[in-house]
């Protein structure tokens, strides 16, 4: 995942890291705003040990495909 990437789909992906990876807060989560070098330094923050693994979630949750769009009742 790369900058452009985090910055377009950051309200989506926000709500889910901080749904897998709990130890991001709301502040946490205002100060990276989509921001990828922002995300990266918070990471390497709140999980150093686990760096490798959440980038690869990152990554993962990046390439599966967008959630269809719900389709209203005529």
């Amino acid at each position: 995942m790369n900058a452009k990437q985090l910055k377009g789909k950051w309200t989506h992906f926000k709500g889910e890291l901080k749904q897998k990876w709990g130890k991001f807060t709301d502040d946490d989560l205002k100060q990276i705003e989509g921001n990828y070098d922002k995300f990266v330094g918070k990471v390497q923050e709140r999980y150093a040990g686990k760096k490798a693994e959440l980038m690869k979630w990152a990554e993962a949750w990046h390439e599966k495909p967008a959630p269809k769009p719900v389709k209203k009742g005529k």
